[in-house]
C-alpha cells in the first residue's frame, strides 16, 4: 500500500462522495445531496477557507481530511482545524489516518501556524487511539447551540402561546 495524500481535484467528486457519505453514516448524521454540493463547493472553490485533501492508494480514495485556518487571539496566531478526518474501514490501521493527520501538519508547518487542532466523538476509540500517538488530549469540552433546534423549539412554543 503507498498512500499519497493531496488536495481535491473536480474529477474527484464521485469517488470523495462515497467515502464522505460513509463518513456522514459513521456520525448517524443524514447527508443530503444539497449539503454535500455546498460542501463540494467550498473544497474547489480556492478563495473558500474550506480546504479538502484525499488518502490516495492507486486509483482509490480511502481518506478525506477537510482543513481550515482559524484566529487565536490569545495566543496572537492562527492555527489549523482539522474539521473532518475519516479513513474507510477496511483501510484503519493502516498508516492512513496519520497519513492524512501528517499533511495537515505539514500545512500548518508551511503556513507558520501555531497549532492543528481537531475533535472526535467520546467513544471513537479506534481514531483515539491514533490521536493519543500524535497529539495531545486536551481538557477542553466542546459547546454548541443548534440555532436550527432552537428556533424550531421557539417557534413551536410560540404557536401555543
Amino acid at each position: 500500500m503507498s498512500i499519497e495524500v493531496r488536495p481535491v481535484k473536480d474529477g474527484d467528486f464521485f469517488a470523495w462522495l462515497d467515502v464522505y457519505a460513509k463518513y456522514a453514516e459513521f456520525y448517524d448524521t443524514q447527508l443530503t445531496d444539497q449539503k454535500a454540493l455546498v460542501l463540494w463547493s467550498w473544497l474547489t472553490a480556492p478563495e473558500h477557507e474550506e480546504s479538502g485533501y484525499v488518502a490516495v492508494d492507486g486509483d482509490r480514495i480511502v481518506g478525506l481530511a477537510h482543513v481550515r485556518e482559524f484566529a487565536r487571539p490569545l495566543e496572537g496566531d492562527r492555527g489549523l482545524f482539522i474539521d473532518d478526518l475519516f479513513v474507510v474501514e477496511d483501510e484503519r490501521t493502516k498508516g492512513v489516518g496519520s497519513a492524512l493527520l501528517q499533511k495537515a501538519r505539514s500545512i500548518a508547518e508551511e503556513r507558520g501556524l501555531g497549532v492543528v487542532q481537531w475533535i472526535t466523538a467520546h467513544d471513537n476509540q479506534t481514531a483515539q487511539q491514533l490521536y493519543d500517538s500524535v497529539a495531545e488530549r486536551t481538557s477542553w469540552l466542546t459547546y454548541e447551540i443548534d440555532l436550527a433546534k432552537a428556533n424550531a423549539t421557539a417557534t413551536t412554543e410560540a404557536g401555543r402561546a
